[in-house]
């Protein structure tokens, strides 16, 4: 009697379905498989990786939770219009002109989305350790928080928490708890303090409970979490936020030239 070889255990501690959905989101975020194509089928996937049926439909409904897919048990599964979006922090930075919205809300509806926002929270408050280092506060340090979420099309993206130097917020709009028009670079570069330079620190992390409920998380992907710290004259730091961003909908795009 031939004893079957045990299969080699895999260095990827996630279960089967997990890593089967893994490599089909990369390729339908790389556009390997296009939107409005089929997925391979059910067959063609448990051939590939080696598994059950149940289990490529659990890697599928893992995907249609984070709606990139949509399909029914026994009918093909569709890849969706792409729904990830790229982003350009230059274009955020300098102040919206006189009349214009906030320019993220411009951008987005330059690319056909309906984007809004959603002012949570305004006040005095103890920023995280990496914002007090910046703003050169010690331990129990105050600083102003604008929080905000960000929608498009209706759909929870991202998840602000603006930072401010209380010697330059404290009686100006940003302590008010209204939308300033054109967004705070426009407001402080009428208050003098232009934005000239913006440092982005971006890290890809597991969601807190509070980020997971704010994006409407439909699984434990990463989010993108940035720091991005706005410098005026003199290098003067005027404003700190920590952007945080459901990391299937977004990719990051720099631009450089040479010095």
């Amino acid at each position: 009697m031939t004893v079957p070889k045990a299969q080699p255990e895999s260095p990827d501690r996630r279960s089967l379905h997990e890593r089967i959905a893994a490599d089909l989101r990369d390729e339908i975020m790389s556009g390997e498989i296009p939107p409005g194509s089929s997925l391979p089928s059910t067959a063609h996937l448990k051939a590939r990786f080696d598994a059950s049926n149940a289990t490529v439909q659990k890697a599928l409904q893992l995907l249609k939770d984070e709606r990139l897919v949509v399909g029914r048990a026994g009918a093909a599964v569709t890849v969706r219009e792409h729904r990830q979006r790229t982003v350009r922090p230059a274009s955020f930075m300098a102040p919206a002109s006189p009349g214009e919205p906030y320019r993220w809300l411009a951008e987005a509806a330059r690319s056909g989305a309906s984007a809004r926002s959603t002012l949570l929270d305004v006040g005095e408050r103890r920023p995280p350790a990496d914002v007090r280092t910046v703003l050169g506060l010690p331990e129990d340090g105050l600083a102003l928080l604008r929080s905000q979420i960000l929608f498009i099309d209706g759909e929870p993206v991202e998840l602000v928490e603006s930072y401010y130097p209380l010697d330059i917020a404290r009686g100006t709009p940003l302590t008010g708890r209204r939308k300033i028009p054109g967004g705070s670079p426009t407001l402080l570069a009428e208050l003098g303090y232009p934005p000239r330079l913006s440092v982005d620190r971006v890290s890809a992390r597991v969601p807190t409970q509070r980020q997971y409920e704010a994006l409407n998380l439909p699984t434990s992907l990463p989010v993108l979490r940035t720091l991005r710290v706005v410098h005026s004259d003199h290098e003067r730091v005027i404003e700190v936020t920590v952007l945080v961003k459901a990391g299937h909908l977004y990719e990051l795009q720099y631009e450089f030239t040479p010095e």
